[in-house]
This record gives C-alpha cells, structure tokens and sequence, in this order.
C-alpha cells in the first residue's frame, strides 16, 4: 500500500508541474509559434512588451495576429543568456539577398484637411516597408547591419529620445534611413486638446528638422493612436500622411495583423530596442520568404 501511494504522488506532482509554465514550452513549435488549443490556428508567443506599440493593438477586427521567427543561423551559438550571439560576421552572413525596388508608383492621397491614414501602402509591386521607431536604445550594430543590407527604412523618431546621442541616427541617415516624426515626448495623443497635440507634432518636425536639415513630411502617433485631431494637425504641420503598421517585430519574433506573410504594401513596424540585430534580420528575412523587396516608403508618398 505504501508503495502504490508514493507512486500516485509521483504521478500527480509531474502532473501538477506540466500544467505550470512547461505548458508554454511544449506548444511553441519549431518556428516559434505557439499552436495552443484552439483549432490549430497559431497564436503569438507571449513576450514582454515594452509599450502598447505591438501588433495585438491593430485595428479592431483584425483577429489574433500569427507571429513567425527568423532561424537563427547554424554557425551563431547560443549565448549564455539564451539569445544568439551577435558577432558581427555571424549577423552580416544573415542579411538576405534582394533585387533592385522597382520605380516607385506614387499613390494617391485622399484630398481635405487630413492628413492620409496609412497601414498598408495601396500598390502591387512586390515591396514592403520598413520602419522604426522611437530611438531610446542605440545599438552598435545597428549602423553596420543597415550599411550592408543596402535597403532603404524610415526612422520615426521621438525628439527626446534622440538628444543623448543625434549623430548616431544622422550615421543611420547615410546608410539609407530616412528621419520622420514621432513627437517630442511619445505622449499618446488620442484625446488630447489641440494645441497639445500642435506641440508634440509640429514641434517635433521642427526639431528634427533643425537638427538633421530635413523637416519631416510623414508621422507617426505613439501606439498608433490617433483621432480626427491627429490627423488634422498633421495636415497643419506640413505633414501628408501619418501611419500605422501591419507586421511587427520584437526579439526576432514577425507577428501579422492579417495571415502569415508580409503581403506587398505592408508597412513592418520595428523599435529601437536591445534585440535590433535580431528584429531587423527577422523583418529582412519575413520580407525576403515573401518575394517582397524592402523600398523606401517616401519614394510612394506624393
């Protein structure tokens, strides 16, 4: 009796241990996603965030987003932390292949006095987009990924983010990035009073503009939260068109707002973060699986 009793708690502890986080573990499947109990269909891998700046705060309606990961190349071992490692030749033996953009066509933006709201660029030809954020972490490698790459992105940038180091990003500038507004403070405007909304909008194109010789033409709200507002003093400010996302990047994980594949139009939101190495290689290559090639989203705004 006292042997079929030390067996039963045997069983019953490994029972109570796999409905702990081991859960999580044994529904991740090879591609880092997480195939979970409903249907089949794949759900995102639960990440830290850092904001509300994440796919799940697309537009309502859009569904769970599927979140895909880059492989790790064979020859980059893990870290002891658990993250590749970042050696610069291992991360450059990364960067995809792409042909030559094709001519942008321009689109048309809708007339009034609002400036366009934008996730997905309307076009046909096989490009997607790549923009990113804010500006808080400044990574090294950062500048050399995007100087071997030879693709163009958008950098919306916060001007209070910036102002420890501005010549950081002016050295993104000449590798191909261009340099948009994102506000001075990363406030959310949604709600707010107009002239706050002026301040943080027209003042941080002012800023940067100052700064880099460039006044900014397009914009991005914080979290992608906007309304009639936003968009109207955008317009005020000089500015054509403000911008969400369809795709986001974080720790190397692409999650989609709509299927599984970047689809041509898709604007790729990533952040400057710790893991950029990771996130940029993961949008460069989602883009490639897709027979997409990065363009630059200026070259479509009329």
């Amino acid at each position: 009796m006292a042997a079929l009793v030390a067996s039963l708690l045997i069983v019953l502890i490994g029972n109570a241990g796999a409905t702990d986080g081991s859960r999580d573990s044994r529904w991740i499947n090879a591609r880092g996603v997480s195939t979970g109990t409903g249907g089949g269909q794949p759900v995102p891998v639960p990440l830290p965030s850092s904001g509300r700046s994440a796919a799940s705060s697309g537009r309502p309606g859009a569904g769970p987003p599927r979140a895909w990961a880059a492989p790790a190349a064979p020859s980059t071992p893990p870290s002891p932390t658990g993250t590749p490692s970042a050696s610069p030749s291992g991360l450059l033996a990364r960067i995809p292949t792409f042909p030559p953009a094709p001519p942008a066509e321009k689109i048309t933006l809708p007339p009034g006095p609002a400036a366009a709201w934008i996730s997905r660029v309307p076009t046909s030809q096989k490009v997607a987009f790549i923009t990113i954020d804010d500006g808080w972490t400044k990574q090294p490698d950062a500048i050399g990924l995007l100087q071997a790459a030879h693709v163009p992105v958008t950098l919306f940038l916060t001007t209070n983010a910036i102002r420890s180091d501005p010549g950081y990003f002016k050295q993104l500038e000449a590798a191909g990035a261009v340099i948009e507004a994102h506000t001075i403070t990363h406030a959310d405007l949604k709600g707010m009073s107009p002239s706050f909304q002026r301040h943080e909008i027209c003042g941080s194109a002012d800023q940067l503009g100052a700064i880099y010789g460039r006044r900014p033409v397009l914009f991005r709200p914080p979290f992608g939260d906007k309304d009639n507002t936003t968009l109207q003093v955008t317009h005020e400010c000089g500015m054509k068109a403000a911008f969400f996302w369809k795709e986001t990047v974080d720790k190397g994980v692409v999650r989609f707002q709509e299927g599984n594949a970047v689809q041509p139009g898709d604007i790729l939101l990533m952040h400057f973060r710790p893991a950029f190495a990771e996130d940029f290689l993961a949008a460069l290559q989602a883009i490639h699986d897709a027979g997409l090639t990065p363009a630059l989203l200026e070259d479509y705004i009329p």
